[in-house]
């Protein structure tokens, strides 16, 4: 059977104030063209289909067009909700779009629950492991705690009871949403830490034949099992490097999997270029970049007069303008940025801490306190989306 796994389509989302409709447009324009010309069996969807629970009208209506695509090709799909959806306004009319062959899993209750797809040589149980917030779905799952491990852990146990029942040789996908250890984050993604950890084991996962997952923005194997797809747009200038593409995964009789990359339509580059301005202005190394998207970091002592218009005279698409001039890194005026980079909000509170104790950071049991802080005020984020939807 072939499948065509794609995650993190963020209808809706701009890229530094820069609409994305039409390139989310043209690629599921692609993407319904690669079903059609690739002979792909079933489409998987692993999650954040929109940017935010209360998604824009244009960004419905494209999402509307595509359902009606798919469902046209006669292609079944599966799709799961991610953690920037409001799970219950995707999964609104589910039974009912069901009938056209778009299987919506948004609801936790059902990550046992296969869709059951048939070829040659006998059925693959597809199972849709919606985004799991720990606090919210612990109860559900009879989880001994609330953190990604066990919820993810709880579900996985449904999907192997079930499977554990089926005919001997049936097949099994799992799609879910989540940060697996060894996968590789990128700046646009929303931080899911719970209790100071965000990832949880790929071994979560043991005993299924393929794994098709959403949340990540770049693509990437964790394992042969166990795939990200990626954003099919750049959503952050730390995706510069990324190629982005959907993986056409075909599972063989006997669950054998072989998986291929498929490249996804750049509406434009991106580009990171640093250095003083002048040398930006001049280098003509940097002419390749000047019809991309571009972030100029400027490392010039003194910040120089109208930057952003000397900027777009060469580069007419500069859309994010750093300063960090260069300094020691004993310069006590190092730019506040500059130190808080690569640090969580954890650390940033407990440098606060020792700050106003001069020096003296925070215990154990404080470190416990601004940890459950920060996971309070995350849940009751994630709960305000679920009212909202």
């Amino acid at each position: 059977m072939r499948f065509l796994h794609t995650s993190d389509w963020h209808l809706g989302r701009s890229f530094h104030r820069v609409g994305l409709l039409d390139a989310q447009r043209a690629f599921l324009d692609h993407l319904v063209a690669t079903v059609r010309e690739r002979d792909v069996d079933a489409v998987l969807v692993a999650g954040d289909v929109y940017d935010r629970a209360v998604p824009p009208l244009p960004a419905v209506e494209l999402f509307d067009t595509a359902l009606h695509r798919l469902a046209d090709a006669g292609v079944p799909t599966v799709m799961i909700s991610g953690n920037h959806d409001s799970a219950r306004r995707l999964g609104v009319g589910a039974r009912l779009i069901e009938r056209a062959g778009i299987h919506l899993r948004t609801d936790p209750a059902g990550a046992g629950t296969p869709v059951l797809l048939t070829d040659a040589h006998g059925d693959v149980a597809c199972y849709g492991l919606p985004y799991l917030e720990p606090t919210l779905v612990r109860e559900e799952f009879g989880a001994p705690k609330a953190g990604h491990e066990a919820v993810l852990g709880a579900a996985m146990d449904r999907v192997r009871a079930d499977l554990a029942t089926r005919a001997p040789g049936t097949r099994s996908v799992v799609l879910a949403h989540a940060f697996v250890a060894g996968g590789e984050p990128s700046d646009s993604e929303r931080d899911i830490t719970v209790g100071g950890v965000a990832a949880v084991p790929a071994g979560v996962f043991d005993g299924v034949d393929y794994v098709a997952l959403g949340h990540l923005h770049g693509c990437q194997t964790v394992s042969e099992r166990v795939r990200y797809s990626g954003s099919p747009l750049a959503y952050s200038f730390s995706e510069t490097t990324h190629r982005k593409t959907m993986w056409l995964v075909d599972l063989d009789a006997d669950g054998t999997v072989t998986a291929e990359r498929i490249d996804c339509p750049v509406p434009r580059p991106l580009a990171r270029i640093r250095g003083h301005l002048a040398d930006l202005l001049a280098d003509p190394a940097l002419s390749r970049h000047e019809d991309a998207w571009v972030e100029a970091t400027l490392t010039d002592a003194v910040r120089p007069v109208e930057p952003m218009a000397r900027l777009t005279a060469r580069f007419p698409h500069t859309l994010s303008l750093v300063f960090e001039p260069e300094r020691t890194t004993e310069d006590p005026e190092a730019s506040y940025a500059q130190r808080l980079r690569d640090r969580t909000d954890q650390q940033i509170a407990e440098d606060f801490v020792a700050h106003v104790r001069g020096g003296a950071g925070p215990d154990d049991a404080e470190r416990a306190v601004l940890r459950a802080a920060f996971d309070d005020v995350r849940v009751a984020a994630a709960e305000r989306e679920v009212t909202a939807g």
